[in-house]
């Protein structure tokens, strides 16, 4: 363990995403670690803060894979005078990644309403290749209910576990922290309006990105105004209106004090709540929204608005040198597109934008009547519009790596961009040179990350003032011009030292928080776009519509604050027990959320409140009786006893206090109203110590219907048998009718339902105030016609129902069919009923997958065969339950399968320049030596005798020939290729004095420092003792079949963790591979540098695993 002083953190940002999860709750006993999602903050003056307020701890976890505890703990670190240590998951906090969190180490024992904030980065450090460590950052303002926060999904078990992968390297991990303490930064008090005079947008999930692009959009007050503009009416409804969406959110943003929801418009967008969680680009989505805009405004008195503000034009063409031809073409842009990688700046980008490439060679260009010319191609302006968008390519992607990657590099760009200049070298002959192209810069859009997510927020200075303004979510903060744009440069930063004796090597670090669009406004058209807008440009149903929506708010608020001298109290009737009954419930006697409430003040007299009654049922006060409700011991609801003269005599506070310690917000009552012959309410009847109120449903098990029918009074001492007549009566039935009683008792966590003997008294079956009898007429004969003949097993059966949306795994987005099932249903049962319904002989074949209620996507696991008991448990996903199956028609059944290893295998032909794929299924206790017998039944050999290797592939490099004996069980196809080939005969032949070396393709990749990047198909070969390069190299050109014109520009090196050194002609060879301890055969090898220019081969896709971004779509 080690403490040293890191960069400040504020400095740094995750280099990976930044996943937004809900906490877990899976701890009923003592807290749960939190996500990190945003910081929260309680007005809490911070300790003082000693020295060093930040330092790095480095944990070493030995023994790793072999951890068999869910949590662990690391040693208690001390930093800016406060206890802190780390806390793992590593198994996952109930997700297949790595969980990790920072935790305050003392908060039990702190002192009440205690507050810390922190700055942090977690990592697990990649012993192999450092750059690829694993580092992401966040900051919390850490309290009692919040003492630890971090990342759920840190990174995937698959990559931590996998130990070609560098982090766990003899079977130890290294975790580091570099926690920075800062004074505690009251977040939540800062009054965004009051402080600058704008609002916030709030995050629904991660839409930072688009938070970020719509209030840019906003402060271009000629977009806002012509957005005012069009044409909506009051039947409208937000959510399904992008431009009455898009107007209410601009006013909120306009006239409200608080930050505003953007709910509505993604809603008018067509997103569900997933897609609202899914990162996407910001440029994609302006493009987009633009679109839809443009599309909305045809028509309209706005129409062709978004054309004017941000459409421009450029010519490209293509001129002939030793001929007179030109062919051109006019194009029109909304944003420009501009590299980073290579471009110091705005201006060496748009140099770059107009660069003149030269067709010649044999990339000549084809001129309609000369034929094959030497042409010059490019690209010139011909206008540049009023507002323009520039993109920065801050993503791209690296072939080598086959993956996206993030450009930090520096890259500047001006207050003032001036498109004239060098005598308009930009602009094309038709250009109109009257227009001056002098932009001043409006708002800079930054992306603070990685490639895989981060936070997205932005610059404005709305009026083009000095004064700056951060809009990050909720937040609205001024800002200095330094801030907006040098710190959002990018690039590189050294720290000053904070403690030069703690660690005395300058600390240089990336900077993760980089501009990424900007938007400048030409200085000719300023005073037009920078317009007034004010009421008058707002329709007048809007304006009504948003002062209603800000009364109600406000209503709603002053209740909130006003609930302490109020309760509510519900009264439930007769009328609420006979509609809900059957229809919205089966169970207890009534859902209290649908009954009538009242908002009572706490000191106004129970009789008082009984004249409210009189007045809204119709009921006089003297007919009136209440009854308390009492939760029982069993979880059932019922009513318990009427209240006392006395009780009615209190105030309606008193008497909350009396019927409800625990939800003290609530009165709930039952009204008791007995009516006469003429229906007319009448007094109630006297109730002594004997009677007893019973509640009566009735089941008819044709119809498979459950309905109340009423209520009666009978004695302690009575018996069943006497009310006989009165049930049927109620029930409409014959006066003799047989009928079966069944007491309704509980339904939580099951059902119980139990036969009253009629001849019992009602004292003896134990029933009392507010008990339910369900009755039915006696079965007769045969009762296979009811598919539940009884109470109890109706009951049973409504109880456990379920009706399930089953997906294709193929497409899973798309409800294909439901089936109501039961949660008490077996596998078998499950399985039965799909099969049935996709007319499949042998559900057998079907296997099911479990639903995520996180992601909103399939488990990466398939339910094993009969490996749950019931469906309730296919459904349940930690705390959650769904609703969702994913089902797949497999071609041998699922047991069949499950005792199989399916493994994916590249044959890599001996002659020819193919690669064939082949699923190989082989019982699990199989060893290598099976899978190549079985190969070689199926790949073409180059001769009969031929022998087959099997060996695992990793980014271009070789990391193990696979022994004949290994079994397969434990063989991983999912992050490495498997490849097959023909073993050479020259290894066969093997001398003594020779050596089997690895030879790799490479290339130094220039954007990452001379990186050496690898690429292509490794192999094997064997090399002489004395053998010089030159020889080598005839072998290796003939093996590979290269041209000579190509192999002549190839070099050659001996390379060791990734360092190359290169080798002569007359070198030997094997005398670099002498036997060295390096960790891992596959980091000595002979390297041959040359470009990459094979095509890429669709097999490699599951070496990047990464699904990227999906498409915006914007459905209305």
């Amino acid at each position: 363990m080690t403490l040293m002083t890191p960069p400040p953190l504020d400095q740094q940002q995750q280099q990976e995403d930044d996943e937004m999860l809900v906490p877990h709750t899976d701890f009923p006993h003592g807290p749960q670690p939190m996500e990190a999602q945003a910081e929260t903050a309680n007005p809490v003056d911070a300790q003082p803060v000693e020295d060093p307020p930040s330092a790095r701890f480095t944990w070493t976890i030995e023994n790793f894979s072999r951890l068999n505890t869910k949590k662990l703990y690391s040693d208690v670190f001390f930093v800016g005078g406060y206890k802190w240590r780390i806390l793992i998951f590593p198994k996952g906090n109930n997700v297949d990644h790595l969980s990790m969190y920072l935790d305050v180490a003392d908060s039990p024992t702190l002192p009440y309403g205690w507050s810390r904030y922190a700055q942090f980065s977690l990592s697990v450090v990649n012993q192999i290749h450092s750059k690829f460590s694993v580092r992401k950052e966040t900051q919390h303002q850490f309290n009692a209910r919040e003492s630890d926060w971090g990342f759920t999904s840190f990174m995937p078990l698959g990559e931590l576990y996998d130990p070609c992968r560098g982090y766990l390297v003899n079977d130890t991990c290294i975790v580091e922290a570099d926690v920075a303490v800062r004074r505690v930064i009251d977040y939540w008090s800062h009054d965004s309006k009051k402080e600058t005079g704008y609002v916030g947008l709030k995050n629904q999930g991660a839409t930072c990105y688009m938070n970020s692009l719509l209030q840019t959009l906003y402060h271009i007050p000629y977009f806002r105004k012509a957005v005012y503009h069009m044409p909506t009416t009051e039947n409208d409804n937000p959510s399904g209106s992008i431009p009455l969406a898009l107007q209410s959110l601009f006013y909120k943003l306009q006239y409200s004090d608080t930050s505003v929801a953007t709910k509505e418009l993604t809603k008018s967008f067509g997103w569900d709540t997933y897609d609202s969680f899914m990162q996407h680009d910001v440029q994609e989505l302006n493009r987009v929204l633009c679109e839809k805009l443009e599309d909305k405004m045809k028509g309209t008195v706005v129409e062709g608005t978004i054309q004017q503000l941000f459409e421009g034009h450029h010519m490209n063409y293509i001129e002939c040198i030793n001929v007179d031809y030109k062919s051109t073409r006019k194009e029109s842009f909304y944003d420009l597109q501009l590299d980073v990688k290579g471009c110091r700046d705005v201006y060496a980008s748009f140099d770059k934008y107009v660069e003149v490439e030269r067709l010649e060679g044999d990339n000549k260009y084809h001129a309609e009547q000369y034929g094959l010319q030497d042409a010059r191609k490019g690209v010139l302006f011909i206008d540049f519009p009023p507002v323009l968008q520039l993109q920065l390519k801050r993503f791209e992607y690296d072939f080598v790596r086959d993956t996206m990657v993030k450009i930090n590099d520096r890259y500047e760009f001006p207050l003032q961009l001036d498109l004239d200049r060098e005598n308009g070298k930009y602009l094309s002959p038709d250009a109109d040179r009257s227009v001056r192209n002098l932009y001043t810069l409006h708002s800079v859009l930054v992306h603070s990350g990685g490639v895989h997510g981060g936070h997205y927020y932005a610059y404005i200075r709305p009026t083009l003032s000095d004064q700056w303004f951060k809009f990050d979510d909720e937040r609205v903060t001024k800002e200095d011009i330094k801030r907006a744009l040098e710190e959002q440069y990018g690039g590189e930063e050294e720290l000053p030292q904070t403690n030069p004796g703690f660690n005395n090597a300058p600390f240089k670090f990336t900077k993760y928080s980089n501009a990424y669009m900007l938007v400048y406004i030409r200085e000719s058209d300023k005073e037009k776009i920078i317009c007034n807008v004010d009421e008058k440009d707002i329709a007048e149903h809007l304006r009504i519509r948003l002062k209603k929506e800000q009364e109600e708010k406000e209503q709603k608020r002053k209740e909130k604050a006003e609930a302490h001298l109020y309760t509510i109290i519900k009264v439930a009737r007769n009328e609420d027990l006979l509609e809900q009954i059957g229809r919205d419930i089966y169970f207890d006697l009534v859902d209290h959320d649908k009954v009538r409430s009242f908002r009572i003040q706490k000191q106004m007299p129970f009789n008082l409140f009984k004249e409210e009654v009189a007045k809204e049922f119709g009921v006089p006060v003297q007919f009136q009786r209440f009854w308390l409700w009492a939760k029982r011991q069993n979880h059932t609801y019922r009513p318990n006893r009427p209240l006392t003269p006395l009780e009615e005599a209190q105030s309606v506070g008193q008497l909350r206090e009396v019927s409800n310690k625990a939800n003290n917000a609530e009165l709930k009552l039952f009204l008791e109203v007995e009516l006469g012959l003429d229906s007319r309410p009448v007094a109630p009847p006297d109730k002594t110590k004997e009677d007893i109120l019973l509640f009566f449903k009735l089941y008819d098990p044709l119809k498979e219907e459950l309905r109340y029918v009423g209520r009666l009074f009978v004695k302690g001492s009575g018996k069943p048998a006497e009310i006989l007549t009165k049930l049927n009566e109620m029930a409409g039935f014959n006066s003799d009718d047989e009928i079966e009683l069944f007491e309704e008792i509980k339904f939580e966590p099951n059902v119980m339902c139990e036969h009253i003997d009629k001849k019992v008294t009602f004292r003896a079956s134990q029933l009392e105030d507010g008990d339910i009898i369900c009755f039915q007429k006696t079965q007769v004969g045969s009762t296979e016609q009811c598919r539940y003949p009884d109470v109890p097993s109706f009951l049973e059966y409504v109880r456990n129902r379920q009706v399930v949306r089953f997906r294709s795994l193929e497409k899973p987005k798309e409800d294909e069919f439901c089936l109501e099932l039961s949660k008490l249903h077996t596998y078998d049962d499950v399985v039965e009923r799909v099969a049935q319904h996709l007319g499949l002989d042998d559900p057998s074949k079907i296997r099911l997958t479990s639903h995520n209620c996180y992601s909103q996507q399939p488990k990466p696991q398939p339910v094993k065969y009969r490996g749950v008991e019931h469906l309730s448990d296919m459904l349940v996903h930690y705390n959650q339950t769904s609703d969702i199956l994913y089902y797949e028609i497999l071609d041998i059944p699922l047991p069949e399968l499950q005792g199989l290893k399916t493994l994916k295998v590249a044959f890599h032909h001996a002659t020819k320049d193919e690669v064939v794929i082949h699923t190989i299924r082989l019982p699990k206790q199989s060893t290598v030596g099976d899978v190549i017998n079985d190969l070689k039944t199926k790949v073409e050999l180059s001769h009969p005798n031929a022998e087959i290797r099997l060996l695992e592939v990793f980014y271009h490099k070789i990391y193990k020939i696979f022994p004949p004996t290994e079994k397969i069980e434990n063989i991983n196809d999912q992050y490495w290729t498997l490849r097959a080939e023909e073993i050479p005969e020259e290894e066969k032949n093997f001398g003594p004095h020779d050596r089997l070396i690895h030879v790799y393709h490479f290339m130094k990749d220039t954007a990452q420092n001379q990186q050496v990047q690898n690429f292509g198909e490794p192999f094997f070969l064997v090399i002489r003792e004395d053998e010089t390069l030159a020889e080598v190299k005839v072998r290796i050109q003939k093996k590979l079949q290269v041209p000579d014109e190509e192999f002549t520009k190839w070099k050659f090196a001996f390379l060791s963790l990734g360092r190359p050194e290169y080798l002569q002609d007359n070198d030997i060879v094997a005398s670099r591979f002498q036997r060295r301890d390096v960790y891992g055969a596959w980091e000595q090898y002979l390297g041959l540098e040359h470009t990459d220019n094979a095509p890429k081969r669709s097999y490699t896709a599951n070496q990047n695993r990464h699904t990227f971004e999906k498409p915006v779509k914007i459905y209305n």
